[in-house]
């Protein structure tokens, strides 16, 4: 008797050891496997400009990777006490220019150096929905909790997706020549988008991993949404939220994770 439906996932031929270098970068498969690649001591860099939800962030701020740039006190905005910049979270925030500034550029100018050296990069899209600065119209990473009407919130296309990617993957082949993309699609459920929106989000999220995905020959999609979706297809797996993984369905992923990319050796 069968009582759940396996996804089927070929293996990679592109191996994970231990002398690969990884970066990561999304929200949740980024975060949660990232986690467990440091925790079994590969050489991982994860989420160096905190959590980003939304597929134009992901692209603009490896984008700002590529170009290895400074932050100065101009790419800084302030609300209240704290001064911050839209394309990093929260955590990078403080009371003073210079404090912020230190922390950016530190933790900017090691993921540069990781981006160059690195092997494989972990990409996870959380949802197609993206926050525009309304003053400027730029795609923000995080609100950093200004009033909502300082914001215009839109929907990404299919389109839009895939040529923002389309010609950050040729900027990167610049920068990383050998470099190979894992695309996920994040499981988690952004409910305050409504059920019927959020489901709209992740179609959109993984009709343009799809594209990608067969676009690019170094470019291949890791089915983390499906196994958690479908597989895992139980409430038994999700953490008290209803809405995140949970650890027994993260070690899950883990392990179909490891079976596809790591070597006999490195398992």
């Amino acid at each position: 008797m069968r009582f759940l439906t396996p996804i089927d996932i070929m293996p990679s031929s592109v191996k994970i050891d231990y002398r690969s270098g990884i970066l990561s970068l999304g929200s949740c498969f980024s975060q949660n496997i990232g986690r467990r690649l440091q925790r079994a001591l590969f050489q991982t860099d994860i989420n160096p400009f905190g959590v980003l939800y939304n597929p134009a962030s992901i692209a603009q701020n490896i984008g700002l990777l590529c170009e290895n740039r400074d932050f100065s006190e101009e790419n800084l905005s302030k609300h209240g006490s704290l001064f911050f910049n839209f394309a990093f979270d929260t955590s990078f925030s403080a009371i003073s220019a210079k404090q912020c500034l230190e922390k950016i550029n530190a933790r900017f100018t090691s993921a540069v150096k990781n981006l160059k050296s690195a092997d494989f990069l972990l990409i996870t899209f959380g949802t197609a929905f993206v926050f525009k600065l309304k003053r400027t119209g730029e795609t923000v990473a995080n609100c950093h909790k200004l009033p909502a009407e300082y914001f215009v919130r839109q929907r990404l296309g299919v389109e839009d997706i895939v040529s923002m990617f389309e010609e950050l993957f040729s900027k990167i082949k610049t920068v990383n020549p050998h470099l190979h993309i894992v695309l996920t699609v994040s499981p988690v459920r952004h409910i305050k988008d409504g059920l019927h929106e959020n489901n709209l989000s992740k179609s959109t999220l993984l009709l343009a991993a799809e594209r990608l995905a067969k676009g690019f020959e170094n470019v291949s999609y890791f089915p983390a949404y499906e196994i958690v979706i479908d597989e895992l297809r139980d409430y038994r797996f999700y953490a008290p939220d209803l809405l995140h993984p949970s650890e027994t369905a993260v070690d899950y992923v883990w392990e179909k994770f490891a079976q596809a990319y790591f070597s006999a050796q490195t398992q």
